[in-house]
C-alpha cells in the first residue's frame, strides 16, 4: 500500500512540474494584446467602424459614400 501511494505522489510530482515549466511560454504568447484600431460611429445608421475604413464629413464620420450622400440632403 505504502509503495502504491508512493508512486501515486511521484507521478503527481511531475505532472506538476511538467506544466509548471509548459505554461510560462503559453502565457507570455497570449499576454500580448493585439494592436486595436480606433472605431467611430456611422452618423446616418450608428454602425461602428475603423477609422481608418470610414469617410469623414467635418466632424461626422460615416460608414459608406451613400450614407454621406443622404446626410448631406437631411
Amino acid at each position: 500500500m505504502l509503495r502504491l501511494l508512493f508512486w501515486i505522489a511521484l507521478i503527481a510530482m511531475a505532472y506538476w512540474l511538467w506544466r509548471r515549466f509548459k505554461q510560462p511560454a503559453t502565457r507570455t504568447e497570449t499576454a500580448a494584446e493585439p494592436e486595436t484600431t480606433p472605431m467611430v460611429r456611422c452618423a446616418h445608421c450608428g454602425v461602428h467602424l475603423p477609422k481608418d475604413s470610414a469617410l469623414t464629413a467635418g466632424e461626422q464620420w460615416y460608414c459608406s459614400p451613400e450614407h454621406q450622400r443622404l446626410a448631406k440632403h437631411d
